[in-house]
């Protein structure tokens, strides 16, 4: 599905994966919502895929209550801990609560077209999908690789896009091309995630094995989502500084949201100066 006018005076928004820093996606999409400019198209990598579709779907008011209010019991739940074959989450729970709210709906459903990115571990392929039923779509695209078992769909084996396609720029071009392009990357702010996790240059301590492996795996997924955005640059990026908190906390949605917000609310006139240009 295309935009129908191919996004022409629009933006498309490119929602990058990144665990609990998702929720700043939560505040830039507000605001967008409280600017005068129009969303052509979104597509999403992991929770960029849960909060773009959220968006569409006119759930935004239900995630953020979600995302402000969830505490270390709510998490358990939501994750469903086990230790079988393949996963030591079950995310039933999650599956459960997307069906309750997004179940009913397909992509077609939606008022602008959308795209969830999943990466296929038999072929090593960028998965794009954007119809059929919403919620096997989402649930494929934020399956983290050893967290989530992944989803067979198709004859594919998918786990998680940020494997593959951290930052999906190509994928939201191709659904509105006269759209200009917003990308949003949480993976990019490395020197901050180095200090989090114990290693600041000039440190007396030796940093301990976690320290490290979670600083190495922080570098990959930056240059991997800076690789990403060379081979397909968007017309406006924003890199939010969200490297002092980890991954894995999803307890700051109301600091990330305020960045998330802020950081959008600094692009938004070069965009809106960018759009008036296109049509003068």
């Amino acid at each position: 599905m295309m935009a129908k006018d191919g996004g022409a005076g629009k933006i498309a928004l490119a929602l990058g994966g990144g665990a609990g820093l998702g929720w700043t996606h939560i505040g830039v999409l507000r605001a967008i919502e409280d600017s005068p400019l129009e969303i052509a198209a979104v597509a999403g990598t992991s929770i960029g895929a849960i909060t773009g579709a959220s968006h569409a779907a006119g759930k935004m008011d239900y995630l953020e209550d979600m995302a402000r209010n969830v505490n270390f019991r709510n998490m358990l739940r939501f994750m469903d801990p086990h230790f079988k074959r393949g996963a030591v989450m079950g995310a039933r729970n999650i599956e459960k609560e997307l069906e309750a709210e997004l179940g009913h709906l397909s992509f077609e459903d939606l008022p602008y077209p959308v795209a969830a990115i999943a990466a296929d571990l038999r072929s090593g392929e960028t998965i794009v999908m954007k119809s059929g039923k919403l919620v096997p779509a989402i649930r494929a695209s934020m399956s983290l690789p050893g967290i989530f078992k992944p989803v067979q769909h198709e004859g594919r084996l998918l786990v998680d896009g940020g494997a593959a396609l951290p930052v999906p720029v190509a994928p939201v071009r191709d659904l509105a091309p006269a759209a200009l392009c917003l990308s949003v990357n949480l993976q990019d702010d490395f020197i901050n995630r180095s200090i989090a996790a114990g290693i600041a240059e000039g440190s007396s301590k030796e940093p301990n094995s976690i320290a490290i492996i979670k600083a190495s795996v922080g570098l990959s997924l930056r240059n991997l989502g800076r690789y990403s955005l060379a081979l397909d640059p968007p017309d406006f990026a924003m890199s939010p500084p969200v490297g002092h908190i980890d991954i894995q906390n999803f307890f700051r949605a109301d600091e990330l949201i305020d960045i998330g917000r802020r950081e959008t609310e600094k692009m938004i006139p070069a965009i809106m100066a960018k759009l008036a240009e296109q049509s003068a």
